[in-house]
């Protein structure tokens, strides 16, 4: 069984649940998700982050503990990620630097998208510290995706980008998975972007035990 780390505080357990969802569809690989308390907005800053760390570390433990055989970080700044690692003896798959690492293979003119003032750091450190970077105008956490007007923003940011020469666009920010943006670029824009939550399961089925 996979543990699903969630970053954002939710209340509907649909809600919860949908990145794994989306891998059991894509990979068929079950899971259980859980998401740590008290982060209503999730991950947007340095101080959520620090905040949200110990959280991390503990949720994944007691997700290990609970008989999980890998762990699924599911945020693109992979939060915490060395220090969870270190917590537990199961793999530990996180989103961003999946992501950024099927972006790398790809070797094509790329972006990366996000939520943040900049790339995150898995995301400099495998496409380079000057990686083109943007964020949709008026999304500043992960709930401004959820509104039909973040949605469009993002879609906008993203044909910008292709339209400025870049090929592929990496997502650092895993709410473009909730909102089905890979599909809404493909269909819509007829270009291709790196899903995170996809490209992490592409890893998860490869490393994590059946």
């Amino acid at each position: 069984m996979l543990g699903i780390i969630r970053v954002l505080t939710h209340d509907d357990a649909a809600f919860v649940g949908e990145h794994g969802r989306l891998i059991q569809q894509e990979y068929g690989i079950a899971s259980i998700s859980r998401c740590i308390d008290e982060q209503r907005s999730g991950i947007f800053d340095a101080e959520s982050e620090a905040l949200a760390v110990p959280k991390i570390v503990d949720l994944g433990c007691a997700l290990a503990a609970e008989g999980c055989n890998a762990l699924f970080l599911s945020c693109a700044a992979d939060p915490g990620l060395a220090l969870l690692r270190q917590a537990v003896s199961v793999p530990v798959i996180s989103a961003g630097s999946a992501s950024a690492s099927v972006a790398a293979m790809l070797k094509r003119p790329v972006a990366v998208m996000g939520i943040g003032a900049a790339a995150p750091a898995p995301f400099r450190a495998l496409l380079g510290e000057e990686v083109r970077y943007a964020r949709p105008e008026g999304v500043f956490n992960t709930t401004d995706l959820l509104s039909a007007q973040g949605q469009e923003s993002a879609l906008a940011c993203a044909d910008a980008l292709y339209r400025q020469g870049v090929e592929v666009i990496a997502f650092s920010c895993t709410g473009f998975s909730t909102i089905a943006l890979a599909d809404a670029i493909r269909s819509r824009l007829g270009n291709i972007a790196v899903d995170a939550v996809s490209a992490a399961g592409l890893f998860i089925s490869q490393l994590a035990p059946r």
